[in-house]
């Protein structure tokens, strides 16, 4: 694959020229090296990877498109944001779930989210072509990765995670978790990533101008690390941190990432997996962790404890609309039906192990001792 050659397709395929003032092509440079020399990728896994590739720079080209033609979109002030945050696999989507459940909520479904702005002749349209394309996206999962739903559940209306809008100045987490591309993952921890957060607010702008609601409900592991960076970007943001016993949520993640690269690559090493994601979790636990103990910023977090969140989520969800006047009446019945729509292990059990990955417990507390001091010390996963 080749920067040129991608730019020019995407080109083609919306009929615009313009990718923004803030379009920088390093970080694409350093991922289609990486792709082309680490990554072994399979045939389908390569074409795959291309066309969306294209896509987020269609995207790019298109949101350029509205900018121009309504000033306005980036003149709003961005709405208030509950972003919620923690590792991969504590609970993260069901709460996300939830919360979507609230009529003043403002989320990304995923039809939106993987196509957040839309063909300009289609833009006036309640559901244009985007969905469809979605639906045929979740189909072609279920068909390459049967097993995958169980892990993490794909619907077309439902949350999904904002990450893929970093994904639009090809700085995010993202790549890193669907292949094996361990230079650019390297280039990209070391690098200011200011700009794949400024085009993030702006496609969030454009989102809200189309369809405003009283605060954005957010949802990312990959915030963990840039919590400063949400800061900066965002006016009134508050963390919802879900917290889970690292030794279940770390091999359930290194298991979601070796069923992602299956997808891509014939050649998938779960040890590889294992010392990449290891590493790389603790370094995102140690950096939301000095976040957070700054001076200040403890009033910015509220807590959420995995288990007690599948036991009883209106306890949990009573405890964060604290801040919001309290849960009521109507709210405890539409959190309610999305409980019942939304079951745990609604498409069946994740089956995973420490074993599959050549790991021991000791090899989890090595990275993640700091963070566990931490939950010690303020009891969050008490039982």
């Amino acid at each position: 694959m080749e920067k040129d050659d991608l730019i020019v397709s995407a080109r083609k395929k919306t009929g615009l020229t313009d990718l923004g003032r803030e379009f920088w092509d390093e970080p694409l440079d350093h991922l289609l090296r990486s792709i082309n020399e680490e990554a072994d990728l399979h045939p389908v896994g390569r074409f795959i990877t291309k066309q969306r590739f294209i896509n987020l720079l269609a995207i790019r080209l298109r949101a350029e498109y509205w900018f121009r033609k309504h000033p306005e979109i980036l003149e709003q002030q961005l709405l208030p944001a509950w972003i919620i945050v923690g590792l991969q696999r504590t609970g993260t989507t069901k709460l996300h779930r939830l919360l979507s459940a609230d009529p003043d909520n403002r989320w990304l479904p995923s039809w939106e989210v993987i196509n957040p702005i839309p063909i300009p002749k289609e833009g006036e349209k309640k559901k244009d072509n985007r969905y469809n394309i979605a639906s045929m996206s979740a189909r072609a999962l279920k068909i390459l990765s049967p097993g995958f739903y169980a892990i993490h559940p794909i619907e077309v209306d439902a949350p999904e995670e904002d990450i893929l809008l970093l994904d639009t100045s090809f700085m995010s987490t993202t790549p890193e978790a669907m292949m094996n591309v361990p230079s650019y993952a390297d280039w990209l921890e070391k690098t200011d990533q200011t700009l794949a957060y400024t085009y993030m607010v702006k496609l969030l702008k454009y989102l809200q101008w189309k369809s405003p609601q009283k605060r954005w409900i957010l949802k990312t592991p990959h915030h963990l690390e840039f919590m400063d960076l949400i800061e900066k970007h965002f006016d009134d943001v508050h963390f919802l941190w879900m917290h889970r016993n690292v030794y279940d949520s770390i091999p359930s993640f290194l298991s979601m990432v070796a069923y992602n690269r299956m997808i891509f690559s014939k050649k998938v090493d779960e040890k590889v997996v294992a010392r990449h994601w290891l590493r790389k979790n603790g370094y995102m636990l140690q950096k939301a962790l000095q976040y957070r103990l700054k001076a200040g910023n403890e009033s910015k977090f509220t807590d959420i404890n995995y288990s007690h969140l599948i036991e009883n989520s209106l306890n949990e969800l009573s405890h964060i609309y604290k801040m919001n006047g309290g849960l009521k009446p109507e709210l405890v019945n539409s959190f309610s039906k999305s409980e019942k729509e939304n079951p745990f292990r609604k498409y069946g059990v994740h089956k995973y192990a420490m074993d599959d990955f050549g790991l021991t417990g000791n090899d989890i507390t090595m990275h993640t001792s700091q963070y566990q001091e931490f939950i010690r010390e303020t009891s969050i996963l008490r039982t």
